[in-house]
């Protein structure tokens, strides 16, 4: 019984010692990104600071040129920042070297294009595994896992098809399911219905909308479209490389 107890005591203690995860899944912190072409310079972010909640749908919004997307791109790791503090999950960016930063992006989060950027000789199935071959997952399990990927967004009927083959509107959901095959924490989202008209546009929001609300996923959208940013929880306004304001829906 003593020998139980103290086993239980120790257990409880390394419970205690364990660090909790941060309540922001994103925390940026005073960032920067210039741009040089020859005697341009161009200040893209000026002193950016963003929390993001787990959980949260965020829509960054704003004029073309105002820093979205780069805000986008530095966040995830995809561009490298001038200045300033970006962590994921608790996770210092800066940290890491190239090679890890991709195999970091790779586990932990979700790519959504407004192009798509489907592989045009591979099908649906294919292009949607192809995320987890690369990662190292064997091809048996990388098939089962892209094919139920495909059925979460409602389109594994359309497995074998090629993406010439499918609707733009297909085409976004393949994209989803291909963003969501390694079970992310974050999916980010450049114009995902940019290229759709509304009907097929409402379609996807409503899917990222449940798969939120379903998965738990984190959901970073740039967006033009003030219908998008209404159905998230937070529009986040940008002008000029830096946030001048934000509401709550």
């Amino acid at each position: 019984m003593a020998l139980t107890t103290i086993t239980d005591r120790q257990a409880g203690v390394a419970e205690l010692r364990r660090p909790a995860a941060p309540a922001h899944i994103i925390e940026v912190e005073g960032v920067r990104r210039t741009y040089t072409s020859g005697n341009i310079r161009v200040e893209a972010l000026r002193g950016v600071s963003l929390n993001v909640p787990r959980g949260e749908i965020v829509a960054i919004m704003g004029p073309s040129g105002c820093g979205k997307t780069t805000l986008l791109n530095c966040v995830s790791g995809l561009d490298r920042v001038d200045g300033g503090t970006v962590r994921i999950d608790g996770t210092d960016l800066a940290t890491l070297n190239d090679k890890q930063r991709t195999s970091y992006r790779a586990h932990n989060m979700g790519f959504i294009f407004q192009t798509y950027n489907l592989l045009p000789v591979l099908t649906a199935l294919e292009n949607v595994e192809l995320p987890l071959i690369v990662s190292g997952v064997g091809s048996s399990a990388a098939r089962k896992r892209a094919l139920e990927a495909l059925d979460r967004v409602g389109i594994a009927d359309r497995a074998k098809n090629m993406p010439a083959q499918l609707s733009g509107g297909q085409r976004q959901r393949v994209t989803i399911a291909r963003a969501l095959v390694n079970d992310p924490a974050i999916v980010w989202a450049d114009e995902p219905t940019g290229a759709l008209d509304s009907t097929t546009a409402d379609d996807i929001m409503h899917l990222i909308e449940t798969l939120n609300r379903e998965q738990g996923q984190t959901f970073v959208i740039v967006t033009h479209d003030v219908g998008v940013g209404r159905r998230c929880h937070r529009l986040v306004h940008m002008s000029d490389g830096v946030i001048v304001g934000e509401d709550r829906n």
